[in-house]
This record gives C-alpha cells, structure tokens and sequence, in this order.
C-alpha cells in the first residue's frame, strides 16, 4: 500500500497553511493525503445525552471535515481522507507519523480547539518520528515556492525556488540526499548541496595553506557523496556549495532564497534519547520556507 502524505490539523491558521501545502506534495507524489487531528479532551460519543461534554469534540470533528471538503474543492485529483485520534498531540503525531511517506507540521502552532500543537509539541515530534518531517511557516504560500515574474512580483507560474540540503559527507547521508533529489525532481527545481568545513587547529604561517587544503578536501568528499545521485537524476540540476562556517549558521542563509530546505537529524539509541540537532532547531527558527528534516543513521 502506499503510505500517505499525512498533515496535522489544529484551529491555528499555520496548520492550514500546512494543510494546502501537504496537498501540493501530495499531488507532486502522487499519494492520497490524509488529515489528522488530535483530540485531548474528553472522549465522550457525539450522541451522548450530555451535550456540555461533546461539545468541543464534535466541533473538531466539523472543522476537520470542513478542511477536507475545502481541500477537496481546491485539489481535485486529490484523494483525502481524515482522522481524529484520541490522545496527546506528541503521541497522536508519533503514531501516524511512523506511517506516513512524510509528516506535514504547522511550525510552531499554538493550542486551540483539538488541542494539536502546543509549545515544543513539534520539536518532540521530529526528534521521535523516523520519517521525514516537514515544518510549515504559518505566512507561506504557493507563490512562496515558485520565483518572481520578471518584475519582480510574486507568481505561481514561473519555475520552482531551489531546494537546498546540507550534507555531511563524513557520515551517510544517503536517506537525506534520497528525499532532496526526489524533491527537486518532482518540481524541476535547481538543487543546491551544501557542504560546511571548519578551519584547522594550525600555525598561523600555516593557516591559508591549511585552508586550502581544507576546503578542497571538503569539495571532493562533497562531489564523491554527490556523484552516484546525480547519475539516478539526471535530470536534476545541481550545484555543489562548499562553505567555511557552522552548518548551524550557513544553511540557513543558504536557503533564504529557496523553495524547500532539507537538513538530517541523525537516529540515537534509545538510551541517548532523542534530539533535532542543532542544524534543523536553527533551521526552523530562522528560515521562512518549509524546512523538511530526514532522519538518518
């Protein structure tokens, strides 16, 4: 069976905002989306004699529907279905997550009627859901992801913003290189892979020689982790980027002209527990496109 584009949905207008947008990736996939709202409060059927107390569910469920018939209209060749799951939001958004071919997420939504993400409920989620997880901007837009016309106005028209993924090559990456050549693929959109290095620990008569060294090192380990994807997308044009810096700090002004950013979170043992890193927390603070981060080993 194929595994659905799934989107979390609260009454905040960043969730629908990551509803229109999960529908688009669904429809780029070709995959049915489904909606999925978490449900805290009291489980109480909708037919119970006590109305005070399935008020409030029976109102999510409306609004659920209410967003499917509305993505419906606006998607049509787009096969979406809904589901409300009783249960904390981290728990409910785990759980489908697992699932799904990726999670769609309003970034930093607040708590409303279905209680869906409150506070770091969505850093939890990345930080425990092994497929990939995309972080939605509550102000994006379809023009968002397309560039300007030629006067610099938006469109919807002319060809899509790069995707951006940062790369360490030193460690496999071939699970987040996989998901970022898909996604420029499925929009005939530029990629551009981002590799940072830091300077060495050197002389100081040494340390131009050093750099040099450093970053061409770091160019050829980039073009060799590149290499065999470019060969299973050939289609795709992409641009190696070497940079000295923090990832923390270069990737997100890599991509703040992009369409879609894509950054790894690297799977910890159990006994580690669970973190987004650095590289996706500054990500998701500071970059305005949609920010998809990909579990790896």
């Amino acid at each position: 069976m194929l595994r659905p584009v799934v989107v979390g949905l609260d009454s905040s207008l960043r969730s629908l905002t990551a509803a229109d947008w999960a529908a688009r990736e669904a429809l780029r996939r070709r995959l049915p989306l489904q909606v999925v709202q978490a449900w805290e409060g009291v489980t109480a059927p909708c037919d119970t004699e006590r109305p005070e107390l399935n008020g409030p569910r029976c109102l999510a469920r409306r609004m659920l529907a209410d967003t499917a018939v509305r993505l419906r209209a606006s998607y049509p060749q787009l096969t979406v279905s809904t589901l409300q799951i009783a249960g904390s939001a981290a728990d409910v958004l785990t759980q489908v997550g697992a699932e799904a071919e990726l999670l769609v997420l309003g970034s930093r939504a607040v708590s409303g009627v279905g209680g869906f993400l409150a506070g770091s409920v969505a850093q939890v989620v990345v930080g425990h859901v092994d497929r990939p997880v995309v972080l939605v901007r509550a102000d994006g837009s379809l023009a968002d992801e397309h560039l300007p016309d030629g006067e610099g106005e938006p469109s919807t028209h002319t060809p899509y913003r790069d995707v951006v993924v940062g790369v360490d090559p030193r460690h496999p990456c071939e699970e987040l290189l996989s998901f970022a050549f898909e996604s420029a693929a499925l929009r005939a959109a530029p990629l551009r892979v981002v590799h940072t290095w830091r300077p060495p620990y050197v002389h100081a008569a040494a340390v131009a020689r050093a750099r040099r060294a450093v970053a061409a090192s770091a160019a050829r380990s980039l073009s060799a982790a590149v290499a065999p994807w470019r060969e299973k997308f050939p289609g795709v044009e992409v641009h190696e980027v070497v940079r000295e810096g923090r990832p923390s700090q270069v990737l997100p002004a890599a991509a703040q002209d992009a369409g879609l950013l894509v950054v790894g979170r690297r799977i910890r043992s159990a006994r580690l527990g669970t973190r987004t890193g650095s590289v996706s927390h500054a990500a998701t603070h500071r970059v305005r496109c949609p920010v998809a981060v990909v579990a790896h080993d």
